[in-house]
Parts: C-alpha cells; sequence; structure tokens
C-alpha cells in the first residue's frame, strides 16, 4: 500500500454532474438543516421536487423550521444515494439559501408535482394527496444552492485499488 495514501483528504473524490442529477432525480428525500434561534444545527428527513435549480419542499407553518428560515436562510439539503437504484454509494451536501413561500399559486403547483412524483402512476392517490396537503397552514420552502459538496465512493475505491497495487 502506498505510504502516501490515506482517507483524511477525501476532496478529490468528487460527484461528476451527470451523477449529481441521476442522484437527485433517483432519490425523492433529503435532509434539511437549518439553526435554532439557539445556534443548534437541526435536520429532518423531506421529500422534494427538483426543478429550475432549486430545491422545493412542502411545510406546515405551525413547524418552527418556518420561522427558523424566516430569521436565517442559510441552510442546507444532504442527499445519499441509500435505498435508490443507483450503481455506487454517493452523497451531496448543498449549502444554500431557502425562503418560506406562502402564495396559493406556488402551493398549488408544487404539490400537484410532490404528489406526483411521490404517487407516480396513481392519479387518485395524488389527487388525495393534495387534498389533504393543501391547508391554510401549507407553505413551500425555496432552497437554493450556491455550494455543491459531493461524493463518489467509486473514486475512493479506485485509489485504494491504484495505492494497494502501486
Amino acid at each position: 500500500m502506498d505510504k502516501g495514501f490515506n482517507y483524511d483528504d477525501v476532496s478529490q473524490y468528487t460527484l461528476e454532474q451527470e451523477d449529481e442529477q441521476a442522484l437527485i432525480a433517483a432519490q425523492n428525500e433529503c435532509t434539511f438543516m437549518w439553526s435554532t434561534k439557539d445556534g443548534w444545527p437541526v435536520g429532518v428527513i423531506m421529500s422534494y421536487v427538483y426543478t429550475r435549480g432549486f430545491f422545493w419542499l412542502s411545510v406546515s407553518s405551525l413547524r418552527v423550521r418556518v420561522q427558523a428560515v424566516a430569521r436565517e436562510p442559510r441552510t442546507s439539503i444532504s442527499i445519499t444515494s441509500k435505498g435508490c437504484d443507483l450503481e455506487a454509494p454517493f452523497s451531496l451536501t448543498y449549502k444554500g439559501t431557502c425562503e418560506v413561500l406562502s402564495d396559493q399559486e406556488t402551493i398549488d403547483w408544487f404539490l400537484a408535482a410532490l404528489a406526483k412524483r411521490l404517487r407516480a402512476g396513481d392519479e387518485d392517490a395524488q389527487r388525495e394527496f393534495v387534498r389533504l396537503n393543501n391547508t391554510v397552514n401549507r407553505r413551500v420552502l425555496k432552497f437554493k444552492p450556491v455550494k455543491t459538496i459531493g461524493f463518489d465512493s467509486r473514486k475512493m475505491r479506485q485509489a485504494t485499488l491504484d495505492a494497494k497495487a502501486g
């Protein structure tokens, strides 16, 4: 094994753009992270729609994260290929900014898009999803990525093999 090789610096094992897009399309859940008013980092698993360069997420205005995002829009999203039909383990983290939207036009568009993504092929289930989620407290989080941190385990695996052979 190459004596100079180690796993301390994995920054070289970045995810290529085509793999990033494949992961976003294959997965439908992310971990959405924000900071509490006391500065604590918090994250929850949320379903998303990715379109027009933004991640769109559904939330009730009764959730603490709505006030947190309004107070501090710097947030993060993390996505992994765990549970997907992708050939290799990938992961992505995005640093970004988020805004809370409450206009009915956005809510209607988003709920229909999310229902189609989560209940693909079942129009009755999609309609029921929209009906149950279209409440007076419904909000949409619009997340804009500003920095991408991707990891492709295939590259790390190949570097390990190369170091062993070297």
